[in-house]
Parts: C-alpha cells; structure tokens; sequence
C-alpha cells in the first residue's frame, strides 16, 4: 500500500488510555477548594452552590491563541458540547500567543468568581504553571486541552499526543523519501518557544534521528499569514540541497506549501504538515503537499467541555482524553473533515 493512502490514528480517542488522570474523586464536595492530605479535589463553595442551585455551569477556553484558524473548529466543538450538556461556554485566550496577558485573563476569572470549570491551552507551559496552581487551590476544576502543561496541577488533557505526532510525521516524511540518505529538511513552526512546538519538534527529532538527514530548524514563521511566507521564502533562498519540507502547525504549513508550489523543485520536495484548513486541502489536491496531520480540534473543544461538566454535575471521574491523530492525503482527503 502506498505511504499515500495512509489513514491511521495514533491513538483511540479513548479515555481509558489517558495517564494524565489525578484523584479528582467522584463526588463533588463543597469547601473552601483544592486539593487535600488526602490528594483529593474539593470544589470551591460558591461553585457548589451553582450546582446544587441547578445554574448553567460556566465553563471557559483558554485557548494561547484564539486568532490561529484553528481556533475555529474548536470553538465548534466547544459550542456544541455547552447546548448539549446546558453549559454557558467561552472561548477566551491572547491575540499573538502572550503568556503574561492569558495569566491575566485567568486570574481575573478567579479573582471574580466568574468561571466554574476552566480549560487551559498554554501560551507557555512554564508561565502558566503558577496560575494553573492558583486555580486548582481555589478550588475550580481545570484541565489542560490542545497544548498539555505536565507537571502542572491540571486533572487531565484532552488533545494529541504532540511528541508522538511529530515523530509520526517525520517517519512518514522518510516513507515518502523513499530511503533517501542525504539532504536537507527544513522545519517550520508558528511559535518555536511554546510547549506544543517544542514537544512536536522533539518527536521530529526523535523520527528522524537515523536518517542521516540535515534536520534545519524550526525555523520561527510567526502567524501573520505574509509575513510567515517571507520568513519562509528568506529561509529557503538560503538553503541547498533541501528534500524535504515539514510544517509543526497549521500556518506554517500553509506559509511553507505555498513557497513549495511556487519552487522549480517542487516535484522533487516532499513535504508533511498538521491540521487540515482549507488551504491545507488545496495544498493537498495539488501534490503540494504529500500529506497532512489531523488533531481533530472539534473533539478537542467538545470533550474539554464534556469532561468538565460531567465532573461538575454528575461527579464523573477526571481523567483525559486523547483525541488521536489521522493521517490524510490527496487520496483519502474526501474522507477527512477540513478545519473551516
């Protein structure tokens, strides 16, 4: 079977696989809130009160950057979930992916008592960490989604298993290189100082680590869609004997593509991206790109508001959920669901 008709997930989007899983005991208790000797969560009182009350549980998105396109298809899932389980939803976060601005954000939503469940995708694992640790001790359930924070008090995550991914891509980055041993391949990020890239990008690494391949990058592209393409465009005029070309993202994968669809050498330039935008389908269709990744972002806004509101009303057990990843080409495109 060609590497082109490849249409897989990593992983069952499962919660019974999820490791990220703390003691967030069954029944919701009410107390002042956090954690206890006993390593078990209690609920802040005020938020009790909202459920034993039968009040719509406020649940709230902190997604590190709601102006990415893929913060469309999550907003999505995330709407659906709050009709269907009566949540009042949010989709909050900082325009350009700043920490200290979604700190901000979140210690206002504490400070005032106006969230009830919070998920978080962090700007940075490290500067969100604290805040995360302020929010589990007032007692408000947290997740992390999209982007994990490990070692922080998040109760779960719900999303991609990001190193996994990336050394996916890169494995079948060298498939469709056919054992091709020499070379360059050039690596292009969003946002190289964020958790999520760096985790992705160490994955790659690991993937390609007996290629005898030239990893160069990841190069950092920004989100801006033009000025993603003259960082893209300056870093390949500088570049020779490039074979391959991955994006860790769903805009620079695009930024990279349409630079490949513009080289005399694209028939000979194989490349790999994530997430699936329209744009990311045109790549596809043309053979501009060889194959893309998708992390289902709808699953991912949904389930981040289910495992909330279930723990909240129903006491249901936090534990995560990894929502997979698949594999799509110009083949089985039809089958996929673009990220519009």
């Amino acid at each position: 079977m060609s590497p082109r008709t490849l249409l897989r997930s990593l992983v069952a989007a499962s919660t019974a696989t999820a490791a990220l899983a703390l003691t967030a005991c069954g029944a919701v208790k009410p107390a002042d809130g956090g954690g206890s000797d006993d390593g078990s969560f209690k609920v802040a009182s005020h938020i009790q009160k909202r459920v034993d009350d039968g009040k719509p549980m406020r649940i709230k998105l902190s997604y590190h950057d709601p102006s990415l396109a893929f913060a469309t298809p999550i907003g999505v899932g995330m709407k659906k979930a709050g009709k269907e389980f009566g949540a009042e939803t949010a989709l909050i976060g900082p325009t350009g992916g700043d920490a200290a601005q979604q700190v901000s954000e979140i210690q206002t939503l504490i400070q005032q008592k106006a969230v009830d469940g919070l998920a978080v995708s962090s700007a940075s694992s490290d500067a969100l960490k604290p805040v995360i640790a302020q929010a589990y001790d007032a007692g408000i359930p947290l997740i992390s989604f999209n982007t994990d924070n490990p070692g922080s008090k998040q109760m779960g995550f719900v999303g991609q298993d990001l190193k996994a991914s990336g050394k996916s891509q890169a494995e079948q980055l060298l498939k469709d290189l056919g054992g091709t041993k020499k070379g360059k391949v050039v690596v292009f990020s969003v946002d190289t100082g964020a958790g999520w890239s760096h985790d992705r990008f160490g994955g790659f690494k690991e993937g390609m680590a007996k290629s005898g391949l030239e990893i160069v990058g990841p190069v950092n592209v920004g989100n801006e869609p033009s000025a993603a393409y003259n960082t893209v465009e300056s870093t390949m005029s500088g570049q020779s004997g490039v074979v391959g070309v991955a994006g860790l993202d769903c805009c620079s994968t695009t930024a990279a593509a349409k630079w490949v669809s513009g080289s005399p050498d694209k028939d000979s330039i194989v490349m790999g991206g994530f997430d699936l935008l329209p744009q990311t389908a045109e790549y596809l269709t043309k053979g501009v790109l060889d194959f893309t990744i998708s992390q289902n972002p709808t699953e991912q806004g949904y389930q981040a508001v289910k495992v909330l509101s279930d723990f909240l009303t129903k006491g249901t057990k936090i534990t995560g959920v990894n929502t997979g990843a698949q594999f799509v080409t110009r083949e089985n495109l039809g089958e996929a669901t673009v990220e519009s």
